[in-house]
């Protein structure tokens, strides 16, 4: 596939998410099912609640990041610049979307210098398709993809059910495992790995943690399904095959659950796919979780620049705060013992 081709489609992705006509409607993330008991006495100061983590190395204000979307379109590259300029001002973390074209292709679409310049100290992920390791991609690409943007750890993502839908997807996922293993011993910066929308289970996690992957990104169901996106780009023909689809998955709320207890002290869990609000980045972290991860939910502000997503991630973060003083929650240790309803 031409490198034209692959912008256009990355250009219909952004358009068909931004749209909400990629949203999961018949399943949800199970984080409605998370309640907490209220504490009418919370006995501290709402002003005085310290969100604060570290990841990678780096501080951050409050355990949030703005998800992969997508890159190397001039569109892509604009929304990337807001995101690193809002998530800078805030001191949030942030990954980017496929650097393949930047990679593969002509220019970086917004995936260059020019993003850590404007978030000169929180964490940046770098971002591939696994499968492109079967595919001639390999620890020098890996590399470019890490120095391009001066990113703290590079995330492969896993799209199986994506691919097998997508005309023309990259359907060869073969010994992808011993790939990512080798991968992790080489590249100079930690991996990690992320699912699209269809979630990690269990068994896959403890896979990748064996073969040295210290980040993983849930991405379960109950955001954008790339299975529904695909078919809004598709024929009558691959809209039925993919109809059967729309649902398939983990919910976000039950990958993070059957995860957390999988990851050792050093590797960071990220729930990501679907969450709406702070009190689902709370009870992310509740379930386990390090760190809550939003994308197309970020998405229509995104789009509109970065004083705008600036002013949307603070709203997040507000209701995170809320939700750790009604609680009795001072920190984010104290959120992960508070009791469920």
């Amino acid at each position: 596939m031409c490198m034209d081709d692959i912008a256009d489609r990355k250009s219909e992705h952004l358009a068909i998410v931004t749209e909400g006509r990629g949203v999961q409607e018949t399943r949800g993330t199970g984080f409605d099912a998370v309640r907490f008991v209220h504490d009418a006495l919370p006995e501290l100061s709402f002003d005085a609640i310290d969100m604060g983590t570290t990841f990678l190395g780096r501080s951050l204000s409050a355990p949030l990041m703005v998800s992969a979307m997508t890159g190397g379109t001039a569109e892509a590259g604009r929304i990337n610049l807001s995101i690193a300029e809002a998530c800078g001002a805030l001191g949030l973390a942030l990954a980017v979307g496929s650097q393949r074209i930047a990679i593969e292709g002509r220019g970086t679409g917004g995936l260059g210098a020019e993003l850590r310049a404007r978030a000169p100290s929180v964490p940046i992920l770098g971002n591939l398709g696994a499968v492109q390791l079967a595919r001639g991609m390999g620890v020098d690409e890996a590399r470019r993809a890490v120095e391009m943007l001066e990113a703290d750890a590079l995330m492969l993502h896993l799209n199986p059910l994506q691919e097998a839908i997508q005309p023309g997807g990259d359907r060869d996922f073969s010994g992808l495992l011993a790939r990512i293993e080798a991968l992790a011993r080489a590249l100079p910066v930690p991996l990690g790995v992320k699912e699209v929308g269809a979630g990690l289970s269990a068994a896959v996690g403890r896979r990748l943690l064996d073969a040295g992957v210290v980040i993983l990104d849930v991405a379960g169901v109950g955001g954008t399904s790339w299975a529904r996106v695909e078919a809004e780009r598709g024929d009558d023909r691959l809209r039925r095959i993919a109809a059967p689809f729309f649902d398939w998955g983990i919910p976000t709320a039950e990958a993070v659950a059957a995860l957390a207890p999988l990851m050792p002290s050093d590797a960071t869990l990220i729930a990501s796919g679907g969450l709406r609000h702070g009190l689902d980045v709370a009870r992310a972290i509740r379930l386990g979780a390090d760190l809550a991860g939003q994308a197309a939910g970020a998405l229509p502000a995104a789009r509109e620049g970065a004083e705008a997503l600036a002013a949307h991630l603070s709203e997040v973060v507000e209701q995170l705060r809320i939700a750790m003083f009604c609680t009795g929650s001072r920190d984010l240790a104290a959120l992960r013992r508070a009791p469920f309803a």
